[in-house]
């Protein structure tokens, strides 16, 4: 049975009054603090656009497998199709005499935007771009991407390229977190490759040399999809990914992408809600050596919060019980849940601060009559 209790220890966490609404004129948006992993806002995150070039993140994600795993390295050198040559739109001015190594490619791709980039990798790695694409939908079904699918290895305009900003958003974090031997590319602002082309050089990212800790990730701009936007900044060891798109100019979504970007990470603050080995519950045991357990986080909890928020923090302790003896301690049996404003609540994982192991037949006895007891007051009392 679902047990819901009141917790016997959590900090008053202080602040002024009720947070307010904040919204983008993005035609949709998804905001996350990416190391707790909290949503900061979510407007029509779940659906489906075109994504442009930030699309590309799935083709950067797909060649940074292949540099782990050692199938290639930087030094690598890759041959340019006249498929790839032919594409139009933002290039690296590849040609077919060229052979760019993969480091090139990963700045052709991610500072120049460049579809001829795009179209060698998904060559280079999987023989065709069709191939390629397969492997594209394949990892974004790995890594839950539900409402993308690639038509292409570029993000050039396809009625089946297709990707929400949640989905986007998600991509991004496993980049992040995946590969932070590869990341620093994300904040390169110019690449010429070859010295071609020196006017066009230039990262497209309004947040790179704008706002403090920017380091990446993605535009894109398409007639179908308007201007969009992966950008992340990092500060006082936060760090905040804003994912939009749909934005009228791409003056618009310099001016959304700083507005939203310095929103969640001045917003909202972590403060510790627990601290390991703080006692939060004790829950009853049944047919232990002893009738109840105490509950405790496994380390220090912490939690984001709007910096608005009020001064007291409604939590429930959540787990199903009684818990039945034998248990181990640091069992994870239940929840602390927080309840917070604006913000989905914080789910703080409970243990078994220590070991119950079954009791003998008497005590087995005794400690059921104690629990039945006690439900049964406790059915009383409601």
């Amino acid at each position: 049975m679902k047990r819901l209790i009141a917790p016997l220890a959590v900090m008053a966490l202080l602040a002024a009054p009720a947070a307010q609404a904040f919204d983008t004129i993005a035609t949709a948006a998804y905001v996350v603090d990416v190391g707790s992993g909290t949503v900061l806002m979510n407007k029509d995150g779940d659906t489906p656009m075109p994504p442009a070039s930030m699309s590309k993140l799935m083709t950067i994600d797909l060649l940074f497998q292949a540099l782990k795993d050692g199938r290639v390295t930087l030094d690598t050198k890759f041959s340019v199709s006249p498929e790839a040559q032919a594409m139009g739109g933002s290039t690296m001015f590849l040609n077919t005499r060229d052979h760019p190594t993969v480091r090139q490619l990963i700045q052709g791709i991610i500072v120049l935007s460049g579809n001829d980039a795009c179209v060698t990798v998904a060559e280079g790695l999987a023989g065709t771009q069709d191939a390629f694409v397969a492997q594209m939908n394949a990892e974004a079904k790995k890594l839950g991407l539900t409402h993308s699918h690639y038509a292409n290895a570029s993000g050039w305009p396809n009625p089946g390229q297709l990707m929400s900003m949640h989905d986007l958003a998600t991509l991004a974090m496993h980049l992040i977190k995946t590969y932070p031997e590869y990341y620093h590319f994300f904040s390169e602002q110019t690449f010429a490759y070859d010295g071609r082309a020196p006017a066009n050089e230039n990262n497209r990212d309004p947040l790179l040399g704008v706002v403090p800790g920017a380091d990446g990730m993605k535009t894109g701009h398409t007639e179908a999809s308007g201007y969009g936007l992966v950008g992340t900044a990092k500060q006082a060891g936060r760090r905040v990914l804003v994912v939009m798109n749909g934005l009228p100019s791409s003056a618009a979504r310099a001016s959304e992408g700083q507005k939203l970007i310095n929103w969640g990470l001045r917003q909202f603050i972590e403060k510790t809600a627990v601290t390991k080995g703080t006692v939060v519950a004790e829950a009853p045991v049944w047919l232990g050596a002893k009738s109840k357990v105490a509950l405790v986080p496994e380390g220090d909890a912490r939690i984001l919060l709007p910096v608005t928020a009020g001064n007291k923090l409604d939590a429930k302790v959540v787990y199903t019980g009684p818990l039945k003896a034998p248990l181990k301690a640091g069992q994870k049996v239940g929840e602390l849940v927080i309840d917070r404003p604006e913000l989905a609540p914080a789910r703080i994982p409970l243990v078994t601060a220590t070991a119950v192991p079954r009791g003998g037949f008497l005590g087995r006895v005794m400690t059921a009559a104690r629990v039945l007891y006690r439900d049964f007051k406790g059915a009383q009392g409601s």
